[in-house]
């Protein structure tokens, strides 16, 4: 058995993103998402969490302005990170299941050690830090042009089938619908990504490959076992029909 996650970066970025992020979890296969916090559709993501208890919800770093400083303060980094750790408990109450970066900032070594710290002290899974292998080739978007054929069904069912072979992986997407006040150079591959998602021939190919789809709820329910090369993963207890998405 592999398992899979399934993450939307962006969630709050716009109401277009939320309802496309959604859509992806209540017709597809999405079982995560990641809240931009400070975000003009933050307060409406938060909102639409509680009405998808089985989406469970990380927090999306945004800390680009700190590294673009012309000299990074460490204290400046620390102080954005945990701040916006405040504002997801205070608009989700609740903590998040996991910690990444926009554009996945956390890779900058200036700021890793603080993710790393954070994820620690909170038991949260930081991306590339976890159990989790961090799957991104489902991006329709590079060298300035967009590729629709990288996002379509077809492209997503030969990833699956040839590509994620590890025990427990997060994919990573970005659905969305347009939305005219949300200026972004990726958009119309958010609908691409989009229809993929909620396209039935994915969800066949699952079953036939033998993935499971859980989400960020359940991966401290999954046990790595370290005395073996491999590090094979076994749940804990068997998953039932109400555990698994």
């Amino acid at each position: 058995m592999k398992y899979l996650i399934v993450n939307a970066d962006d969630f709050g970025a716009s109401c277009g993103i939320n309802r496309g992020v959604m859509e992806a979890h209540e017709r597809g296969i999405l079982t995560s998402a990641s809240l931009l916090v400070d975000a003009q559709g933050a307060k409406e993501a938060a909102a639409l969490c509680g009405t998808a208890p089985n989406l469970s919800v990380g927090l999306h770093v945004d800390v680009r302005k700190e590294l673009e400083a012309p000299a990074v303060d460490a204290e400046s980094l620390t102080e954005s990170l945990r701040r916006q750790f405040r504002r997801f408990e205070q608009l989700t109450r609740r903590r998040p299941t996991h910690i990444d970066s926009h554009h996945n900032a956390h890779r900058d070594p200036r700021a890793l050690p603080h993710f790393l710290e954070m994820a620690r002290e909170y038991g949260m899974p930081l991306r590339e830090h976890s159990r989790a292998r961090y799957f991104s080739k489902f991006y329709g978007r590079w060298g300035g042009q967009t590729h629709l054929e990288q996002i379509s069904a077809e492209s997503l069912v030969r990833m699956l089938r040839t590509e994620i072979h590890d025990s427990v992986s997060e994919l990573s997407c970005h659905p969305g619908h347009v939305d005219a006040e949300y200026v972004t150079g990726y958009s119309l591959e958010r609908e691409a990504e989009l229809r993929t998602l909620c396209d039935p021939r994915v969800r066949e190919a699952l079953a036939e490959h033998g993935f499971q789809l859980i989400s960020y709820h359940h991966l401290p329910h999954l046990l790595i076992n370290d005395a073996t090369s491999c590090g094979n993963l076994l749940p804990t207890v068997p998953p039932t029909t109400s555990d698994v998405l």
